[in-house]
């Protein structure tokens, strides 16, 4: 065995990115773009299951609107201020 290749694994990465904010709406996180089920089962699936979520992953970020206002745009809305 060469002793350079002992660490070297050939598993399919976690998208992590430690932004792990779930998205009110759509219920994926906004950082990775998972789902909570995805997220939670991520160490049991198959190399060939993760490849298939990691493909999915960038066309998610569409389900993804940003909120906007927040507090401040409906304390305006209900003053009548804009």
């Amino acid at each position: 065995m060469n002793e350079q290749n002992v660490w070297n694994r050939n598993e399919v990465e976690s998208p992590c990115v430690r932004i792990c904010v779930v998205h009110p709406e759509a219920r994926i996180c906004t950082g990775c773009n998972r789902t909570m089920d995805e997220i939670r089962l991520w160490s049991k699936m198959s190399p060939e299951e993760r490849r298939e979520i990691m493909a999915a992953l960038p066309d998610r970020s569409s389900m993804l609107t940003k909120r906007r206002g927040g507090r401040a745009a409906r304390l305006a809305r209900g003053s009548g201020e804009s």
